[in-house]
């Protein structure tokens, strides 16, 4: 449902919300360029038409609308304390001006981040409706976030939960061979679901991963990793692959290729067997690339075998290092002051 424009004067139609104000510059309103508040009801009027776009054509949540409200509130009252123009005629200046201002009251950098995104947001609504010249905040830059660092298991959960499958049950070989190489390889859990049998090369224990980007890699595989994999393709692939036509390394029961969720579900369930929170395919690659570097490995290493298109993606790893390296300091070291 679209929300109905503004008729011309004389019109029948009817806009379903608040009618914008005149900033054309016409008798009554102020012109163009001419300095003071803006009227309240230039402010009403714009900022009801763009909840109302958000929560009729874009179907956001009442919060969520709410929360947008507030940061356009702040934005308001910001712009009526410096005796700013209307949201209409604002500039690049003033919006830089209202996040200096938000970071002078002590406000985090996630706030911030959030309050400027509501009002890009907002801009960017005048600009495509035509109520604005042009977009002043899209060239804003917000605070810089810090990365968090990646979660990631203990060598002892990542052992507890790579063992976890149980070998007597329906896929237990399968499984074990995908936590196996989930572990020892760092995959995505999508690289993972999508691999095929040609990409799997076990007299030289390497795979060939297709990653983000259609980008190649060689993964090592690892002596564990390689065989298991062996077992599972000798002893259970078979039964699930009854026409002997499936080209996906891993398996259903009814022959076909696992989906992402379906990898997602069992390792979910087998890290609560284990007595394990939170853990995921992609907190297993996360345990892989920490170990690598606990253990020395080189970053470019790591790098080329997580399929990163930058160090710097790699590099956070060793701040997570560093992190784990200061827990255990302050907890063991008689002169921490813990």
């Amino acid at each position: 449902m679209a929300l109905k424009r503004p008729g011309p004067p004389g019109s029948s139609g009817s806009p379903a919300g608040p009618v914008p104000p005149d900033v054309s510059g016409s008798p009554g309103s102020p012109a163009a360029g001419d300095a003071g508040p803006a009227p309240s009801g230039e402010w009403d009027g714009l900022c009801d038409m763009y909840l109302g776009h958000l929560r009729v054509e874009r179907g956001l949540s009442g919060n969520t609308v709410e929360a947008y409200g507030r940061d356009l509130a702040d934005l308001r009252a910001y712009f009526a304390g410096k005796g700013l123009e209307g949201p209409a005629r604002a500039g690049r200046g003033d919006i830089q001006g209202f996040v200096l201002h938000l970071a002078g009251k002590g406000i985090g950098p996630r706030s911030r981040a959030r309050k400027l995104s509501a009002v890009k947001g907002f801009f960017a609504f005048l600009e495509e409706e035509g109520l604005a010249a042009a977009d002043c905040a899209s060239g804003v830059e917000g605070p810089k976030l810090p990365r968090p660092l990646p979660k990631a298991l203990t060598r002892e959960e990542a052992e507890r939960l790579v063992v976890s499958p149980d070998l007597s049950r329906p896929g237990g070989l399968r499984n074990r061979a995908m936590f196996e190489l989930l572990y020892a390889g760092g995959l995505r859990v999508s690289e993972l679901s999508g691999l095929t049998l040609g990409q799997l090369n076990l007299p030289e224990s390497y795979l060939r991963v297709r990653g983000k980007g259609s980008k190649d890699r060689l993964v090592p595989l690892g002596d564990e990793a390689a065989s298991w994999i062996r077992r599972y393709l000798a002893e259970e692939r078979p039964s699930q692959d009854r026409a002997g036509n499936a080209g996906a390394l891993f398996l259903s029961a009814r022959g076909r290729a696992l989906s992402r969720q379906y990898v997602w579900k069992l390792i979910t369930q087998h890290a609560a067997l284990a007595g394990i929170r939170h853990a995921s395919p992609h907190v297993l690659r996360h345990s892989f690339a920490t170990h690598l570097v606990d253990g020395g490995a080189d970053l470019r290493a790591v790098q080329a075998m997580m399929g990163h298109a930058g160090l710097g993606s790699t590099e956070i790893y060793l701040k997570t290092t560093d992190a784990r390296l200061k827990s255990v300091h302050t907890r063991r070291h008689p002169r921490s002051g813990s």
